[in-house]
């Protein structure tokens, strides 16, 4: 295996890759019957979303067993299979670990709702304040942050649903559970872990804090490095790729969390630069891309980053996230040129890049025109919170349409044949319209496809230090709608161009003489100082 500043990383969710059963929902052997396409793309590392048992209240992010596999994504053995043949291909899987909280169904979380003393330590029980909860907290997905267990006049926080309560990373004995499990799917051949929303996971020393979103003042709490780095060295995590998934975190955080002197992770996912279109920072609140902010965010993650010694998980697109070219790109005239755009700034970027599933074809927003398509709680949700404020259900949907997280969740789009080809029967959430002309199967046999210049773009970094491990400084474009900066490595300096734009737009004379590296047009760019509608490049400039 390669380290993981020259790789790439492949995310899937599982129940949307590959149906092999004929079900609708994807699973193991699906992805076992994927490999050598994910192979082709280049990347070392495929992570998998959860694939553990649980209710599905969300999508598998509520585990109740986490060193089983849910029957409905298949068995041991096939888990066991699918990392051999990974291996044998020379790449290795990163499994996702939701050690922020349980599902209730959880065997711990049941015992702690009996009374036991031991299991109800596992959790965050309290008493009532003035006969309410004690804190007038709202949680992630909306509702109160707390729920009330009659039996024991007790209550229990829940950062995201009631059905996810948080664990008590204050007890010793839940990190050594936590390491356990950390343990067991290293002994199967796991070669990396995803800890989702990890920074919240050591909560405040007194709840005698004002009302808010919970996770404001769990986020990045006193004990969080502490505990992360307490799991990593006693699970010899440090010889492994790792990456956490840091909610609202800051930059000083991530450089600690991530600077290997620090022992703690290999990288970091940050998500400000996916807020630049939330209105007040409101997710739900419809606005354009703040382009400058956009830059403004890259800027100082990329350049303070790598002073501080940190290092960045590099993306767009997740299970989490709307589709980034119906986002920042166009769907339309030029969906195949700002989809390249993206996928160039993000890849020549220092740090590591993350695929998600169907980026690599531009797989674009699904549009439903009904709430009864969406699957995801968060989107149900606040649904019926917009129609609360006053929304109409046309502009509700449309709100929907943007943010929610059933976009990016769509399946796999295969073939231009029934359901995609990701499954025979009716696939568990609907496919946007557009499967038909973007497809692997299409795209396979277009030299200039979306898919291919993902691949190209991927043997790059293998074969250049310069993007590998150089250094970053943002350049002054001379236009806020062209970002632009350089990666140097002793004498190499390459500058990248990426015009985030629908119009031609004038830079200032920044492109060096010397060798295009890339570029998403299919000729050199016109002009040293225009870049076409979403034109990206990068040249390699000539030693003096």
């Amino acid at each position: 295996m390669n380290g993981f500043k020259n790789s790439a990383v492949y995310q899937i969710y599982v129940k949307s890759f590959c149906d092999s059963n004929g079900d609708g929902i994807g699973d193991l052997n699906g992805i076992r019957s994927k490999l050598s396409y994910i192979k082709s793309l280049g990347v070392d590392y495929i992570w998998l979303t959860p694939f553990f048992p649980s209710p599905m209240v969300d999508n598998g992010y509520d585990v109740s067993d986490y060193t089983a596999v849910n029957p409905m994504f298949g068995t041991m053995a096939d888990c066991e299979a699918m990392i051999a043949e990974a291996d044998e291909l020379g790449m290795g899987f990163m499994f996702d670990m939701v050690f922020n909280h349980t599902s209730s169904e959880h065997e711990w979380f049941k015992k702690a709702l009996s009374g036991d003393p031991k299991y109800m330590d596992y959790y965050i029980f309290r008493d009532s304040v003035d006969g309410k909860a004690p804190t007038d907290w709202i949680a992630s997905f909306g509702g109160p942050a707390w729920d009330y267990v009659e039996s024991l006049d007790k209550w229990y926080l829940h950062l995201f649903d009631p059905k996810q309560p948080d664990l008590n990373w204050e007890n010793p004995e839940v990190r050594e559970e936590l390491k356990n499990v950390i343990r067991f799917w290293k002994d199967k051949g796991v070669k990396g872990f995803r800890f989702d929303v990890l920074n919240l996971i050591s909560k405040p020393a007194s709840f005698d804090l004002p009302a808010g979103p919970a996770h404001r003042f769990c986020k990045d709490g006193w004990h969080v490095h502490e505990f992360i780095r307490e799991m990593v060295t006693d699970t010899g995590l440090e010889d492994m790729v790792t990456v956490g998934e840091m909610a609202s975190t800051t930059l000083d955080n991530c450089i600690r969390y991530s600077n290997p002197r620090n022992h703690e992770l290999s990288m970091c996912f940050s998500f400000h630069h996916l807020k630049v279109d939330y209105r007040n920072g409101d997710k739900w609140a419809l606005m354009p891309p703040d382009l400058v902010s956009l830059r403004s965010l890259f800027k100082a993650w990329q350049e303070e980053m790598e002073k501080g010694g940190g290092w960045n998980a590099v993306f767009w697109d997740n299970h989490d996230q709307p589709r980034v070219v119906s986002r920042f790109g166009d769907e339309g005239k030029y969906w195949k040129q700002s989809a390249k755009m993206l996928a160039t700034f993000i890849h020549l970027l220092r740090g590591t890049p993350y695929i998600y599933q169907g980026e690599e074809l531009g797989m674009t927003n699904a549009h439903f025109a009904s709430i009864d398509q969406y699957r995801d709680v968060e989107a149900i949700n606040y649904f019926h919170i917009l129609l609360d404020r006053g929304e109409t259900e046309e502009d509700a949907l449309k709100v929907l349409g943007e943010r929610a997280r059933d976009n990016g969740r769509t399946p796999m789009q295969w073939t231009a044949g029934k359901n995609a080809g990701f499954s025979e029967a009716e696939p568990w959430i609907g496919l946007p319209d557009n499967y038909g002309r973007i497809n692997v199967e299409a795209e396979e046999s277009d030299p200039d496809s979306i898919l291919n210049y993902y691949r190209e773009l991927t043997r790059l970094r293998k074969e250049s230090s310069i993007i590998a491990e150089g250094g970053i400084r943002f350049l002054d474009s001379g236009n806020e709608k062209v970002f632009a900066y350089e990666r140097l490595l002793a004498k190499d300096r390459m500058v990248v161009v990426c015009n985030f734009s629908a119009e031609e737009e004038k830079i200032a004379d920044i492109l060096p003489e010397g060798r295009v590296v890339c570029g998403n047009y299919a000729d050199p760019p016109l002009h040293s100082d225009k870049l076409r509608p979403y034109e990206a490049v990068a040249v390699e400039a000539l030693q003096s």
